[in-house]
């Protein structure tokens, strides 16, 4: 039996941090914009999306691009004034692997929520995008 060996845990460089916190700020102005071919464009398809449902039960899909745009017209495009703050505390698996915590408060005309979820994060070629969104309570929409 061959032995283990232990990489050890990716220290990310600081560049590595502000490649990825350019990463959010861009998508989180296209967001707001409600660009949402250009959302697509930062994401790698199919991509996997995890959640769980109403009866407490996980989910799991794989969205092609047209399933992505048209969900996110649907969450976004259809939405009124809605402001999003955003902690988002990166973990590096290595130099192109990142899982993304985010805490954040959504607030509308009417009502705020808090909310926490994480995003993995690819590089290639030395551009992100995001591979797989992981959030609570959409398992019902992804068994639609």
């Amino acid at each position: 039996m061959d032995p283990v060996v232990e990489a050890g845990p990716y220290t990310p460089t600081a560049e590595d941090v502000a490649s990825v916190e350019a990463w959010f700020r861009e998508y989180d102005a296209c967001a707001a914009r409600k660009d949402i071919e250009r959302l697509a464009d930062m994401a790698v398809f199919p991509l996997n999306v995890v959640s769980d449902d109403a009866a407490g039960n996980a989910a799991a899909a794989q969205w092609s691009r047209e399933r992505y745009v048209a969900t996110m017209r649907h969450v976004i495009g259809e939405g009124g004034d809605v402001r999003i703050e955003s902690t988002r505390t990166p973990h590096f698996l290595s130099a192109a692997l990142v899982v993304v915590f985010t805490e954040a408060v959504v607030t509308w005309e009417g009502g705020s929520a808090r909310t926490r979820y994480a995003d993995l994060l690819v590089r290639n070629d030395g551009r992100w995008r995001f591979q797989t969104m992981v959030q609570s309570g959409w398992g019902d929409e992804l068994r639609s």
